[in-house]
């Protein structure tokens, strides 16, 4: 327990989005004296009367003079006045450091490059079937501090690179880190120093649930902390979450667990969160019967690998939380084997620095590639006669003339989305609209 008294404490908090926002209600309900630094040169938002706003470059001055700063997510530890400010001998923390310290009930901490929003999710679903009240939060739906005033049993938060970055010390019932591949290379200096980011959940885990098919998943130091370990993996095991691909059982320590037939996702990368949220579920309260039965009932969210239509025998999915080249990677394999005829991709964003030829062997399953977006020329260039078109209803409008029935058409864009959308929900739902328009 690390609670700190705040009251009449000076606080600054660095950006003003969501998280930001979140921040400042709670450290202002706590009496603190919070300054707010962003660097756009106006806000659509308004804070408290009592808040002081500094808009435009940061100010390391004023920065400096600030004993505890607030880090919003989306503002780098490597930003300048921010390093000034570290120098100073200033705190500099996250809204998710700040939680910890005054969190008095069990977490379960969920990251990793794909999958992350499917298995917070899912395990909060586990846990509601076996009559434990659990809540989201975090990088997922509601800010961690905004948990604090709510009435449940168990915080189920998904965590992103950039909130680790800034944890010490949240104590965890269980942690997983689901998968590693190269994302936001545009903030870290290669995937090394992201995986290392990531690592800093299993920190003050009992529980370390790790993925036997990625490596990179790992924890260095092993159990040497003192906290037990479960892996997951797509075989066999006698220890651990294991699938029988015989019959489709997961098992849990040689014993079947459930059936992954009867579940509403599919495909292996599906596979593996089911087995993650299961192992997390458990150590945190929830019994096999809720497992088996919210595992069964779970549909997915939005924009992962969701159906949106079929039309003419063509199946449409909109994947657009597909950001990075690893969630297009899972989201290729898993829905190759259910295409009788070819499999149609529509790609590409900002890709954040990421090296598209991680992306080639993936592209080998599709039949034929649609580009879009700012880097839709290296993406590409990875595939022998992909098109390149200036719009999602052009790309829509180019599957739909190319695709025959039996034929699946994928959004699965392996890049961000703001070079051409608000986020990547609309550009999901722009996809949608367009498929939906078919005549």
């Amino acid at each position: 327990m690390h609670e700190r008294v705040l009251e009449n404490q000076q606080v600054a908090v660095v950006g003003l989005g969501l998280t930001g926002h979140s921040c400042v209600r709670f450290l202002c309900a706590q009496g603190a004296r919070v300054t707010a630094f962003d660097s756009r040169s106006e806000l659509k938002t308004s804070v408290p009367d009592t808040v002081s706003v500094n808009l435009g470059p940061f100010d390391a001055s004023a920065l400096c003079e600030t004993p505890l700063i607030i880090l919003s997510p989306g503002v780098s530890l490597a930003e300048p006045a921010i390093q000034q400010a570290v120098e100073a001998g200033c705190e500099v923390i996250g809204d998710v450091e700040l939680f910890a310290r005054f969190n008095r009930r069990p977490v379960i901490g969920i990251t990793g490059s794909n999958g992350k929003s499917t298995v917070t999710s899912l395990t909060a679903a586990m846990l509601e079937a076996s009559g434990v009240r659990a809540v989201c939060g975090g990088n997922i739906g509601t800010p961690v501090l905004d948990l604090l005033e709510q009435s449940y049993d168990i915080a189920v938060l998904e965590l992103s690179s950039f909130q680790l970055e800034t944890l010490s010390s949240l104590s965890m019932s269980a942690a997983t880190v689901l998968n590693i591949s190269p994302d936001h290379l545009d903030r870290y200096a290669d995937v090394q120093a992201y995986r290392q980011a990531k690592l800093r959940i299993y920190k003050n885990a009992a529980l370390q649930v790790v993925n036997r098919e990625d490596a990179l998943t790992l924890p260095e130091s092993g159990t040497e902390t003192g906290a037990s370990q479960i892996g997951f993996g797509l075989n066999e095991s006698a220890q651990g979450l294991g699938y029988r691909l015989k019959d489709q059982f997961i098992t849990l320590n040689g014993e079947d667990l459930l059936n992954f037939a009867q579940c509403q996702l599919v495909g292996e990368h599906n596979l593996l969160n089911v087995q993650a949220s299961a192992a997390l579920a458990l150590a945190g309260g929830a019994n096999v019967q809720g497992v088996t039965k919210a595992a069964a009932s779970f549909k997915g969210l939005p924009h992962r690998c969701e159906k949106v239509r079929e039309h003419n025998g063509v199946v449409w999915i909109n994947d657009s939380k597909g950001t990075n080249i690893g969630a297009t990677q899972a989201a290729i394999a898993g829905l190759r084997s259910q295409v009788q005829g070819r499999l149609m991709l529509i790609a590409g964003g900002d890709g954040k620095g990421a090296d598209f030829n991680q992306l080639q062997t993936a592209l080998g399953a599709v039949d034929n590639l649609i580009c879009l977006g700012k880097d839709a020329e290296q993406i590409a260039s990875m595939k022998p006669g992909a098109l390149r078109v200036a719009s999602m209803q052009a790309a829509v409008t180019a599957a739909d003339a190319m695709a025959k029935p039996g034929d699946m058409v994928l959004l699965s864009p392996a890049c961000a989305s703001l070079d051409m959308f608000d986020n990547y929900q609309q550009r999901g739902e722009v996809f949608s609209q367009a498929v939906e328009a078919l005549i």
